[in-house]
C-alpha cells in the first residue's frame, strides 16, 4: 500500500514542480477569471441609464405638458432616459433607425381631451427591439411613470383592488456578486484545462509519457496521480478566487471561518469533478492541437448553461437537459448557496453527491480507456 502511495506521490510531485517553474502560467490561471468577474460584473450588472427618448407631441394640451414635465423629473433623478423633442414623427423614427435615439414616444392629438373625459387615453412607444435590455428598461420606466400619472385622488377609504407588498429575504445582490460563483468555477475549469488536460497531452507529444509506461505503476495509479496533481492546482485557483473575488464583489463578512471551510470543501469537490472530466476527454487524444479546440467548445457548452450568467429557469427545454448533466450547474448552485445565502452544507448536499459521483464515474471510465502502450 505504501509503495503505491509513493508511486502516486512521485507523479504528483513531478507535475507540481513543473507547474511551480511556470509563474506566468500560475498567474494567468487565476488572473483571467478575476478580470472576467470585474469586466462582466460591471458591464452587465448596472441599471441602464441615459437612454435617449424622442417625444413627438401632437396634442400640446395641459395634460400632455404635465406628462412631459414628469419625463423631465425622470431625466433629473432616475436618469433612465433623457427626452429629445421632435415636431415630425418621420424624423424621429429616422433617428431611431440610425441609432441616434433609443425610442420614440408619440402623444396623439386627442390625448388631452381623452384624459379630461376619462376615456382611457393612450400614447405610443416605438422602440428599437434589437436591444432587448434597453427597450425593456425604457418600457418599464414608462409603465411606472404612466401608472403614477394616472393616479387620481379618491375619497374611498378602502382600495377597490388588492395590492402587493414585496418582502425580500436577502439583502440586495448586485450582479457582480451573482456572477462570482460562476467565476470561481471558471477559474477551477481553466486550471483543469491547463493542468489536467493540455499538459498531459504535451507530455504525450514530447514522449515524456513513455517514461511512466516502463515503470510498474498501474493505470489507475497513473490516472489518480495526474488527477490529484491537477486538483492541487485547481484548488489553489479556487481558493484565490473565493477570497479575492469575495472582496472585489463585496460579499458580506468574506472571512467568516465556518463559511470558508464549507467553500473550501466545495472547491475540492468541484476540482475533482472537472479535473477527472478533463482526463476522461483527453485520455485517448494524441494531437496537441485537438484539446485546445475542444476546450473552447467546452467553455461555452458548460459555462453558460450552468446558470452562472443567467437563471436556468429561463432556458428552453433542450438547454435545461444540458444543464441537468453539466457538473458546472451543481458547482455554481453550491457556490451561490454558500456565498449569496450563507447556508450550510445541508443545502448543497445533492450538489456534493453529484460532483463526487461524477468524479468516480469519470475516473473509472478514464482508467478503462487508458492505453498502457507505447
Amino acid at each position: 500500500m505504501m509503495e503505491k502511495a509513493n508511486r502516486i506521490w512521485a507523479i504528483i510531485e513531478r507535475d507540481l514542480r513543473r507547474f511551480r517553474r511556470s509563474p506566468v502560467l500560475v498567474v494567468m490561471t487565476t488572473l483571467m477569471p478575476l478580470v472576467q468577474l470585474v469586466v462582466l460584473g460591471y458591464a452587465f450588472g448596472g441599471q441602464i441609464k441615459n437612454l435617449r427618448l424622442g417625444v413627438v407631441d401632437e396634442d400640446h394640451g395641459v395634460p400632455a405638458l404635465k406628462l412631459k414635465e414628469m419625463f423631465q423629473a425622470v431625466a433629473a433623478n432616475a436618469r433612465t432616459f433623457d427626452t429629445v423633442a421632435y415636431s415630425d414623427m418621420a424624423a424621429a423614427v429616422g433617428d431611431l433607425r440610425t441609432g441616434r435615439i433609443n425610442g420614440v414616444l408619440n402623444i396623439p392629438p386627442e390625448f388631452s381631451r381623452k384624459v379630461l373625459a376619462g376615456a382611457g387615453p393612450r400614447i405610443g412607444l416605438i422602440e428599437d427591439n434589437t436591444d432587448q435590455f434597453s427597450s425593456s428598461a425604457l418600457g418599464a420606466s414608462l409603465q411606472q411613470l404612466l401608472g403614477a400619472y394616472g393616479q387620481q385622488p379618491s375619497g374611498v377609504r378602502l382600495p377597490a383592488q388588492a395590492t402587493l407588498s414585496v418582502v425580500e429575504v436577502y439583502p440586495y445582490v448586485p450582479y457582480i456578486q451573482f456572477l462570482l460563483p460562476g467565476t470561481i468555477v471558471l477559474a477551477i475549469f481553466v486550471s483543469a484545462m491547463i493542468g489536467g488536460g493540455i499538459i498531459f497531452i504535451d507530455d504525450k507529444a514530447r514522449g515524456l509519457h513513455e517514461g511512466y509506461l516502463v515503470t510498474p505503476i498501474s493505470k489507475f495509479e497513473l490516472i489518480l496521480g495526474f488527477n490529484l496533481s491537477g486538483v492541487a492546482k485547481a484548488v489553489l485557483s479556487g481558493v484565490v478566487l473565493v477570497t479575492v473575488g469575495s472582496l472585489i464583489a463585496g460579499i458580506p463578512d468574506p472571512f467568516n471561518a465556518a463559511r470558508f471551510v464549507r467553500l473550501f470543501l466545495l472547491v475540492i469537490a468541484t476540482s475533482l469533478a472537472l479535473i477527472s472530466m478533463m482526463f476522461l476527454i483527453v485520455v485517448r487524444v494524441s494531437d496537441p492541437l485537438l484539446p485546445r479546440a475542444i476546450f473552447g467548445v467546452l467553455n461555452t457548452t458548460l459555462f453558460f448553461p450552468s446558470g452562472a450568467v443567467y437563471p436556468v429557469h429561463a432556458f428552453p427545454r433542450w438547454m435545461r437537459v444540458i444543464s441537468a448533466a453539466d457538473p458546472f450547474t451543481y458547482a455554481v448552485h453550491g457556490f451561490q448557496e454558500l456565498l449569496l445565502k450563507n447556508t450550510g452544507l445541508g443545502a448543497i448536499g445533492f450538489d456534493f453527491l453529484f460532483l463526487l459521483g461524477f468524479t468516480v464515474l469519470a475516473l473509472g471510465v478514464a482508467t478503462l480507456l487508458f492505453r498502457r502502450a507505447l
